[in-house]
């Protein structure tokens, strides 16, 4: 049959001469995987994805887009037809990109009949999830901002911060991580140990925002000597798009000018903190009155998912996946000291997935029809959130029901001494014994886990209740950063695990009965980032899974696990939280905190959104399974 000839668009202009020479290089002969051809052309993709010219292939990049291109001219070049949208192989969507700053950000003060303007970039920065806005009046002392009730500590307790602007210091107290029995913490190292969630700037702009504050004025007060002034770089704190309260850093100088009118100090308030393990938290004098005006501009884009089928003799089909997006010149995906404008190139993380399926695709290209079909799926957006699986998972391209697995290929390019790591074993029961014998016949050490829930896009369609396997050669200390280059890649071994990765398809490919799904628990601790909003392995189980795509003002739930709180309380995938008891959900961020700040057995008043009505229920928190 021959196939429709395919229509690139817009994409295949943009990537001109580039794309057709980058074709050539790699060559477009199809030896069986496994061989040195299959190598030298896996390795051709990766340096091609990977190389200087493409800046990292960040969202929103023009990079982007020619890396789109690419992937669309192999698949055509292979005799694979598109599956995207209006006949051609790309399917498009808008995302979030970014923020930049506005033209009126301001910060300024007054006290005793004078007032003095701050400069933007010296004095003060906003923090990039801010929200846009202006707040003016009083300005109270809270400490560090946190409100860890598990180490009976409250910076807020018998204060009333409503309507006011608050001050908080970054980072938190030493004793947090210093005392008996801790639970395992989760902030960024400083000084040679880790801090707790309360630490995350995240979670002091949710504090502040739950007690009715105006606005949030962040100061490092460990900041001394040349680092007296410094502030945080706009665009590298991790967090929302938007997290619903104005806040920005002022430097410690500034912070210092304030407090000394109410005769304190940064450094001593720290010192008090520490001895005492009580909070100082206070009322500025009223004679100072301070007034911040924040302009976040959220920059949008549209980025693409590539896709390709191979029909087989029925309607059903598996999925062959991998992300093509990273994180572009760094920003707050960036593992670099203090942030990084190099570009990140992601030869591990993702052009060694992208290569996986690119080889994959020349070899099915060559077969015989069997009785599945494979769709091949290279996702955008996946760096800021599962954004690309999960806008096909929900908008798909094939008739959802007729998919059959999903196999997901991120960071497979570091495999070492054949051990290899697969999550979501457990989702289907005949996964097991087929990965057992295909890692037999071709040598292979698997790391097992039955996780599906790890953050890669197997998350999106595990929670549309398809079996998924999740192909991952492990971290290292290149992870985030602009030392992940293609030389470090290991271009045999990443192709002697498609050789297993092939036998793994085709024994999809002709099973009978279709594989059934099977929901999995959570598993505490390990992998990668959980993609259920309840990482950790402690605190209580509501039984939730997000959907990552970008929902104002609530969280989407992509599936409700079976038998959870939220389940028995009537929830559903496709509402939308908007309420825990009465503090609003905003965000995932909103929705992560609250859990964990509540109790094993609690009875939690939720509200939330069913096709656009308000309904509530109330969810009774369990133990995590």
């Amino acid at each position: 049959m021959r196939l429709p000839v395919p229509r690139l668009g817009h994409l295949a202009l943009r990537a001109g001469r580039s794309l057709v020479l980058a074709l050539l290089l790699v060559g477009l002969s199809v030896p069986l995987v496994g061989d040195s051809a299959a190598v030298e052309r896996y390795m051709g993709h990766v340096r091609h994805l990977a190389s200087p010219e493409m800046r990292g292939r960040g969202a929103g990049m023009p990079e982007l887009d020619v890396a789109a291109a690419y992937i669309a001219g192999v698949f055509q070049e292979a005799g694979i037809g598109p599956a995207g949208e209006d006949g051609g192989y790309l399917q498009p969507f808008e995302v979030t990109t970014t923020a930049k700053l506005g033209p009126a950000n301001a910060l300024g003060f007054e006290r005793k009949g004078s007032a003095e303007e701050l400069e933007i970039g010296k004095d003060f920065i906003p923090i990039n999830f801010s929200s846009s806005g202006e707040a003016a009046g009083e300005l109270v002392f809270v400490g560090y901002g946190a409100s860890a009730t598990e180490l009976d500590y409250d910076d807020y307790f018998h204060l009333d911060v409503r309507d006011k602007i608050v001050l908080v210091m970054r980072y938190e107290p030493e004793f947090f991580t210093a005392g008996d029995g801790q639970r395992p913490s989760e902030g960024r190292q400083r000084r040679g140990r880790r801090m707790t969630r309360h630490s995350h700037l995240i979670a002091k702009a949710i504090q502040a925002r739950q007690r009715g504050a105006k606005a949030v004025l962040l100061v490092d007060a460990q900041a001394n000597g040349r680092r007296g002034n410094r502030l945080i770089r706009f665009g590298t704190v991790s967090g929302p798009t938007d997290a619903g309260i104005p806040m920005a850093q002022v430097s410690a100088a500034v912070a210092e000018g304030w407090l000394r009118g109410s005769g304190r100090s940064l450094r001593l308030l720290r010192r008090d903190i520490e001895e005492s393990r009580r909070p100082q938290s206070f009322p500025l004098a009223t004679a100072l009155r301070v007034r911040l005006s924040v302009d976040v501009e959220h920059v949008r884009a549209t980025v693409s998912n590539v896709a390709a089928y191979l029909p087989g003799e029925s309607e059903e089909y598996m999925v062959l996946g991998a992300h093509y997006d990273h994180l572009g010149l760094g920003g707050e995906g960036s593992l670099v000291s203090q942030g990084s404008d190099e570009p990140h190139l992601g030869a591990d993380d993702n052009a060694s997935g992208v290569a996986a399926i690119l080889e994959l695709a020349r070899h099915y290209a060559t077969q015989e029809r069997r009785r599945r079909g494979i769709l091949f799926l290279a996702f955008a957006a996946e760096e800021i959130g599962l954004l690309g699986s999960s806008h096909w998972a929900d908008n798909p391209t094939l008739p959802l029901e007729q998919a059959v697995a999903m196999f997901n290929f991120d960071m497979v390019g570091r495999i070492k001494g054949r051990r290899l790591y697969v999550g979501g074993t457990g989702t289907s029961e005949p996964f097991g014994e087929m990965l057992s014998e295909a890692a037999e016949s071709h040598g292979f050490s698997i790391d097992l886990s039955k996780d599906s829930h790890s953050s890669s896009d197997h998350t999106s369609f595990a929670a549309k209740k398809i079996p998924v396997l999740f192909f991952f050669s492990g971290l290292h200390s290149d992870y985030h950063k602009p030392s992940d280059t293609a030389d470090k890649i290991n271009g045999e071994a990443a192709v002697a695990m498609l050789g297993l990765a092939r036998d793994l398809v085709n024994s999809v490919l002709v099973h009978e009965p279709r594989l059934v799904f099977v929901e999995q628990m959570p598993q505490s601790g390990g992998g990668r980032q959980s993609g259920d909003g309840e990482r950790g392995g402690y605190g209580p189980w509501f039984g939730s899974v997000p959907d990552f795509g970008e929902v104002p003002d609530g969280v989407r739930f992509a599936d409700v696990r079976t038998g959870s709180p939220a389940a028995k309380a009537g929830l559903r995938a496709g509402d939308v939280l908007t309420h825990w008891n009465d503090a609003e959900v905003k965000n995932l961020y909103d929705f992560t905190y609250a859990l964990r700040d509540s109790e094993v057995g609690e009875r939690v008043r939720v509200r939330f959104l069913r096709d656009g009505e308000p309904m509530a229920a109330e969810v009774t928190l369990a133990p995590r399974p």
